[in-house]
């Protein structure tokens, strides 16, 4: 097993960010261990003249901001775009075979404050066709024979072989979660419409969710800081209560994944942190076909002029997606939209009944699956980005083969700064215990 995980990334932003030392040098020592890296795990788009680009764009930086003091949060952190992102001076794909040209657009308002708050942007990241599950080259860092999960492949590719420190994804089904877990990093995917998608070729725009890869937590929490919108200071709860969310939902969870549950749930109880086992979703099954209904008609209705002329272009997955979609009545429609409405509510009167702050969840069934045909299965996400609720992935240890686990915790519709306040003491917990045990 080869793995192209390193225990600190090339690009040391702490000496950029309080001097200006020979940049030109440390790029160097970046685009070497890139070179080296993206070739076996093809995490990003090709590009020409990347570090080039980068260099500029860096002293651009310092001639905007020459006092360490006054520099913008994000200054000099080299980020990732998802390959559905509009970005100037890059081309859009989406991880298909149609015309760039037809899918251009004016940069998405993400990208954009990230640039705001001083990111450089090193390229952009593979995702798999349309944000759907027609798989790209990418693999996992940790196992080349590994998928790295999807739709938001090389996303979260890139950030666990430190090839970049905060990246940018989207999630409609588990594309942000799933991924962040089977790389051992962090994933953020904030509740619904808190970063905006403008400039984001949509699948199903009831459902898509923009979100964030990063391998520091409090990293990733700058990047939702720089790119959520309205963020408002909050504090951290006393002692965070947890909820179980027990029943059908756990059923599709695989032994391995749900021994690392268990033992992640016994150590969280043991650092104090009371947890409540809760039963819901006793309707899951028809929860799913709820959403891939929505997912179905939706991305039909956004393909659909482009689907006419390019039809034979498109991968199989995603053809079978969008004919099934044209299937999909109006009403129909409507009604899966007003039911994803009602699973939000009924999710936030269980948490009033029982006082809970965050449920927690397994991030996916178990750990990468082996091959590249598959990004792995994101029924663990679906019914949080269903209801649009804030979801975090916990790096959560790894099996015996070095593939990594992920806890989810997901939270409060709304309550996305309470998440990432919060999420340091649950985080300290797992990587103090879970690892030794």
């Amino acid at each position: 097993m080869k793995s192209l995980v390193r225990d600190a990334p090339a690009w040391d932003i702490a000496r950029i960010t309080s001097s200006r030392e020979d940049i030109s040098v440390i790029l160097k020592s970046l685009e070497v261990r890139f070179q080296e890296a993206e070739a076996e795990i093809k995490a990003f788009v090709p590009a020409v003249d990347r570090f080039a680009r980068l260099l500029d764009e860096l002293e651009g930086l310092y001639e905007s901001f020459p006092d360490p003091a006054t520099r913008p949060p994000l200054f000099g952190v080299l980020a990732g775009v998802k390959d559905i992102f509009q970005v100037d001076g890059f081309k859009t794909h989406a991880g298909s075979r149609l015309p760039p040209e037809i899918l251009a657009g004016a940069e998405g308002r993400a990208v954009r404050r990230l640039r705001e708050a001083g990111a450089l942007i090193l390229g952009k990241t593979v995702t798999t066709e349309f944000a759907y599950f027609g798989p790209g080259p990418t693999r996992n860092p940790h196992n080349l024979a590994h998928t790295p999960g999807g739709s938001s492949s090389g996303s979260a590719a890139a950030v666990a072989a430190g090839l970049a420190e905060l990246t940018l994804g989207t999630q409609t089904i588990g594309s942000v979660i799933r991924p962040a877990a089977f790389c051992g990093v962090y994933g953020f995917k904030p509740s619904y419409g808190r970063i905006p998608t403008s400039g984001v070729i949509p699948l199903s725009p009831s459902l898509d969710h923009v979100g964030l890869f990063s391998r520091s937590l409090s990293l990733l929490t700058r990047g939702a800081q720089a790119t959520v919108a309205g963020w408002r200071p909050a504090e951290g709860a006393e002692s965070p209560v947890l909820g179980i969310p027990e029943g059908p939902f756990l059923d599709r969870v695989e032994s391995d994944g749900m021994d690392n549950f268990n033992q992640a749930v016994a150590v969280l109880e043991s650092s104090g942190i009371q947890v409540k086992r809760v039963g819901i979703f006793d309707d899951f099954e028809a929860i799913v076909d709820r959403h891939y209904l929505i997912v179905a008609a939706e991305a039909a209705r956004v393909h659909e002029e482009w689907y006419d002329t390019y039809k034979d272009r498109y991968h199989q997955k995603t053809r079978e997606l969008i004919e099934l979609g044209r299937k999909v009545a109006v009403q129909e429609l409507v009604l899966a939209r007003s039911q994803r409405t009602e699973l939000r509510q009924m999710l936030g009167t269980i948490m009033d009944a029982y006082s809970l702050d965050y449920w927690i969840a397994p991030s996916a069934p178990g750990p990468a699956p082996a091959g590249l045909d598959s990004t792995g299965d994101p029924v663990m996400n679906l019914p949080w980005t269903q209801a649009g609720l804030p979801a975090l992935n916990l790096p959560s240890g790894h099996n015996d083969a070095g593939l990594p686990f992920g806890l989810q915790v997901i939270g409060r519709f709304g309550a996305d700064e309470q998440l990432l306040v919060d999420a340091p003491e649950l985080d300290e917990a797992l990587d103090l215990k879970l690892e030794v045990e």
